[in-house]
């Protein structure tokens, strides 16, 4: 395992670490508890030391398997989670210091922690990123012991730009893939700049630049990929990194000539972002143990060579580039 600095905070984290979005559902299967437990025992097994959740994965079941983990292991453990997702509707108006707390609150009584590692605002309104006084409250929940750093997971690369405005703000969590590539221009120099850690999520965009999906492949109705491919239910920038499916599937296509022989591309497409050296680390998913383990494997693959890296580039201007780059 490799391990980077996550910017200020000063963590020493896998660069492979793991989210669990999909341990806590919207992917199709409910949460199963034993499931979870193997997913994240396997984790930590494998080197990783970085754990990513939400109070909303799972309502809660994905951070009390988080906490249970923590419990039995003797490893440093660093916990992420996230908060804002449960204020429904989901608008501006709904963030108060008063909600934010007793959500920070509530993650420490799931996990049976004493203070968080990282704390995220978890995609908020970006009308929120201008109330000073939300940014205030991690200050005070710092000094009273119950976070340590403050981080955001944004949608935008305005809203990242806005956020790292605020000192406290030491973590940027971001889509960034190799058909979501905007982030790596001006805002990975900017978090570099404020030595903020840039932890990139969906990475493999929804699973699509895994190579393994087609035209007929079949979601179920329980999953985002199914049911948000339009944006239905939350910002349709998470599904697919916001791809209209079919074009996805050619891209990947596209793609597969440039690495003839793979019958898996995960790996490649993990290591493309890891050549980033902005990136602090990536969190993709697993519904599996074996997913892990793909996941994993792309530390044994030599890096991408400047052809590669160019056509790949390649692909995204002809594919990607004209329908998402100016969204996101």
């Amino acid at each position: 395992m490799q391990f980077r600095t996550l910017g200020k905070t000063g963590f020493n984290i896998s660069a492979i670490s793991l989210g669990t979005w999909q341990v806590g559902g919207k992917w199709g299967a409910a949460f199963s508890d034993n499931n979870a437990d193997e997913i994240l025992n396997k984790a930590i097994d494998s080197g990783i030391n970085f754990i990513d959740t939400a109070d909303v994965y799972g309502d809660g079941l994905s951070e009390k398997a988080v906490g249970r983990l923590v419990k039995n292991r003797k490893e440093k453990i660093y916990v992420a989670t996230k908060c804002g997702r449960q204020i429904q509707p989901h608008v501006n108006e709904g963030y108060t210091v008063e909600a934010l707390r007793k959500f920070v609150e509530n993650s420490l009584a799931n996990m049976q922690l004493e203070t968080l590692d990282l704390i995220q605002l978890h995609c908020p309104p970006t009308a929120v990123y201008y109330r000073p006084e939300i940014f205030e409250l991690f200050d005070k929940l710092k000094q009273e012991g119950k976070i340590q750093h403050l981080g955001v997971s944004v949608e935008k690369v305005e809203e990242a730009l806005k956020a790292i405005e605020y000192d406290n703000v030491t973590t940027v969590q971001i889509i960034f893939n190799m058909f979501r590539q905007r982030p790596a221009q001006l805002f990975f120099n900017e978090a570099k700049k404020k030595n903020v850690g840039i932890i990139v999520r969906v990475p493999l965009a929804s699973g699509l630049l895994t190579g393994k999906f087609s035209a007929s492949t079949d979601f179920a109705s329980g999953d985002h990929r199914q049911f948000n491919r339009n944006g239905e239910a939350f910002d349709k920038g998470e599904t697919f990194s916001g791809i209209e499916y079919e074009k996805g599937i050619a891209a990947v296509e596209a793609l597969k000539k440039i690495f003839p022989g793979q019958t898996n591309l995960a790996p490649i497409a993990l290591k493309w972002i890891l050549q980033f050296d902005a990136v602090s680390c990536i969190i993709p998913g697993a519904s599996t143990v074996n997913q892990v383990d793909s996941n994993l494997s792309a530390m044994d693959i030599p890096a991408l060579m400047q052809e590669q890296l160019k056509a790949v580039q390649e692909v995204y201007e002809q594919y990607i580039k004209p329908a998402v780059h100016h969204l996101w």
